[in-house]
């Protein structure tokens, strides 16, 4: 597996910023644990679910799991939060007509096809900003005292 990463260490004054990047594949522990080393440990368990399922859905669902294509993460953590933008390249146009009522924090019917990742993402993260026509999205946590 290839993926490479360029992170600055975390600062104390809560300032850190960094890109990753990884073929595409479905083995996201180790990539999913740099995402979360600056993190505290309490938030790790929620964070990593989240960020399992927006990796794996631009690894599988953007760049069909075809290891030529990368998934590109940027990072970035502040005085608010914890911040990831995630990116695929992938050409199989998206139709966000099926998730489009997910977005509104629905759960789909159980019969749905898909729009289930949406609505993990939006119980773990205070915010989830889909780009369909970038092919990315950005997920982020509030650190609870600047809510």
């Amino acid at each position: 597996m290839f993926f490479s990463v360029m992170a600055i260490p975390t600062l104390p004054s809560k300032r850190a910023i960094g890109k990753l990047s990884f073929a595409s594949t479905l083995y996201l522990c180790p990539v999913i644990d740099v995402l979360l080393a600056d993190i505290p440990e309490e938030f790790h368990a929620e964070l990593r679910l989240g960020l399992q399922e927006a990796l794996v859905n631009a690894a599988k669902h953007g760049n069909q799991l075809d290891p030529s294509k990368t998934v590109v993460v940027e990072f970035a953590t502040n005085q608010e939060g914890y911040w990831w933008t995630i990116s695929d390249e992938g050409t199989v146009p998206l139709t966000p007509c099926c998730c489009r009522p997910r977005l509104e924090g629905y759960l789909p019917e159980d019969t749905s096809e898909c729009g289930r990742g949406l609505f993990i993402l939006q119980q773990v993260f205070d915010s989830v900003e889909w780009y369909p026509e970038k092919r990315q999205i950005r997920l982020g946590k509030k650190f609870a005292d600047s809510v």
